[in-house]
């Protein structure tokens, strides 16, 4: 299993920075490695929210359903995604710093099926699509 997790300070409130980070739609906004987000469940972010996340592959994109685990408004938020290849549990938490926020992302990814045997390499990978993502998310939430 590969995990990464970064701390972004932001000018934003918590209440903002939650609903910026709740919507997964955003997801293509700061995160490179990410094609595009349908909603398929839901209304927006919240309780029973679920989207399709197209992310960079070999061969093009490939699709993870993620679904809204945990919504505790300001301050975490769970969401998982399965398909055949991957399984992704992203944890979302936001604390109040000054005027602004500080936003924690933590990302956990294991290979599934008969890619488990390459999961000790995956954190190797792992590490520098997360570092892409920490910058967009640098840049977006300022």
């Amino acid at each position: 299993m590969a995990k990464y997790t970064v701390s972004v300070e932001s000018s934003k409130s918590v209440e903002d920075a939650f609903a910026y980070m709740a919507d997964l739609r955003n997801f293509v906004d700061w995160d490179p490695g990410v094609l595009g987000v349908t909603q398929v469940a839901g209304d927006g972010a919240g309780p029973g929210s679920s989207f399709d996340v197209t992310v960079k592959s070999v061969g093009g994109g490939t699709v993870l359903r993620y679904e809204t685990v945990e919504y505790d408004r300001p301050g975490n938020l769970l969401v998982t995604a399965r398909n055949s290849t991957f399984t992704s549990i992203d944890r979302i938490t936001i604390a109040a710093r000054g005027e602004g926020s500080i936003v924690t992302y933590s990302a956990e990814l294991l290979l599934e099926g008969c890619l488990r045997l390459f999961n000790p390499l995956l954190g190797l990978v792992f590490n520098r699509i997360g570092d892409r993502a920490a910058a967009g998310l640098r840049r977006v939430l300022a």
